[in-house]
């Protein structure tokens, strides 16, 4: 079993059909990084469990009811009194997405930890808010620093908001200090560049340094460009994006994490050790999968990842 560790929302979505410049109506979409990645870890076959806590609200009571309806275990799932923490989505002529959140005091930022997980967790995936709101983001650290020391493979996608981050040296120390810990990295561009201090650095020896730290590859993800990896050995290899008719990228970066951790486990090569090992067919396997669910996702309004029938 897969263990995404991290915060379930309420993305807001306005209404595509709103006047340019005009306040529309804002539906409610069930969302979150972690999990948007364990709903479509778990369309695509693969056994999956959540780690976070939901509100009481009927926000929460819907969110737990999507998870269970994509057959997402839910035992790892606390319940409080809190809301449910709401992203405002603002979407821009592309499709593309960006984020307003309203997150003091919500459930997700008070998940305890329920220490070891047991023998049948065999990997774990962790990112977005859950790794920066306190106290929350101090419980995760832990959780990725003691499973990883205890062998287990863990993904991390930091998706950086950093309209939130209130000491960006802070964080990216932060980040340095989780990498020992962690099998695979894999992030966007723009999340490289923002964690590398800016845009005018050379990105690629970047994700070397971050490799050298511990991951045993590293994903890079561009968008309507493609997809890129560091593999084991330093190479870089490259596949281009998968033509779709974009609705909304809502959920396109969750989706490529939760393809890969799919293929990965379909493959036999959930460990730190065998994505070492991983030569550039195989990774262009994996990303083309990985790039096909993402085209599937963003076709489709809000955070619908496939099911692993779509996928052929």
């Amino acid at each position: 079993m897969i263990v995404i560790c991290g915060e379930a929302l309420v993305d807001l979505v306005p209404d595509p059909s709103t006047d340019s410049g005009e306040l529309g109506p804002l539906h409610p979409r069930l969302g979150g990084g972690p999990y948007n990645v364990a709903i479509a870890l778990s369309r695509l076959d693969v056994a999956t469990s959540l780690l976070t806590r939901l509100s009481a609200d009927q926000f929460g009571d819907k969110l737990l009811e999507r998870l269970h309806a994509s057959g997402v275990d839910s035992s790892l799932v606390e319940r409080g009194a809190e809301p449910t923490t709401l992203a405002v989505v603002g979407l821009g002529a592309d499709g593309s997405a960006r984020y307003s959140f309203h997150t003091e005091g919500t459930a997700g930022r008070f998940v305890a930890d329920p220490g070891p997980l047991p023998d049948e967790v065999t990997a774990l995936s962790f990112g977005t808010l859950s790794l920066l709101l306190e106290p929350c983001a101090s419980v995760y650290e832990k959780i990725l620093l003691r499973e990883g020391s205890r062998g287990r493979f863990v993904a991390l996608d930091p998706n950086i908001r950093a309209d939130l981050i209130d000491d960006a040296e802070s964080y990216r120390r932060r980040f340095a200090g989780w990498l020992p810990g962690v099998s695979l990295l894999k992030l966007s561009v723009e999340d490289a560049e923002w964690l590398a201090g800016g845009s005018g650095t050379d990105l690629t020896e970047t994700l070397r340094s971050w490799q050298r730290a511990g991951p045993a590859a590293v994903v890079l993800t561009r968008g309507g460009d493609g997809l890129a990896v560091l593999t084991g050995s330093g190479e870089l290899v490259e596949v281009p994006g998968v033509d779709a008719v974009v609705a909304d990228t809502i959920g396109a970066g969750d989706t490529v994490q939760a393809a890969l951790l799919a293929w990965l486990h379909h493959n036999d090569a959930l460990s730190a050790e065998a994505v070492r090992e991983l030569g550039p067919q195989q990774w262009e396997q994996a990303l083309r999968f990985a790039a096909s669910a993402a085209a599937i996702t963003v076709s489709r309004p809000g955070a619908e990842p496939p099911h692993l029938a779509e996928l052929g």
